[in-house]
């Protein structure tokens, strides 16, 4: 099989990951992120009945008007992301 990349950005991504020295070749490269979505997407459909109950519920709060503001999302949002890299950039991730 032959497969011809077009996207740039994508070709980019496949070169970084090769020089990480993580993958040797390109096929490792697309290896590991099928194998990503394949997981991904089987951790999706086992835990489907629960994410479904989690939305339902939420939207339920916020049909009782037990919802927070944009500005509070925003905050708390921005916050969860800092703590993020914080402690990515501690335990020394790219």
């Amino acid at each position: 099989m032959s497969i011809e990349i077009k996207r740039p950005e994508l070709e980019a991504l496949i070169q970084q990951r090769l020089h990480s020295g993580a993958f040797e070749t390109v096929e490792e490269v697309l290896f590991d992120a099928l194998e990503i979505q394949r997981e991904r997407e089987a951790w999706l459909q086992e835990n489907k009945t629960a994410i479904s109950a989690k939305i339902e519920r939420g939207l339920a709060q916020l049909d009782r008007g037990e919802g927070i503001s944009v500005d509070k999302l925003r905050e708390r949002l921005a916050a969860d992301r800092a703590a993020w890299l914080k402690t990515k950039d501690l335990a020394g991730g790219p």
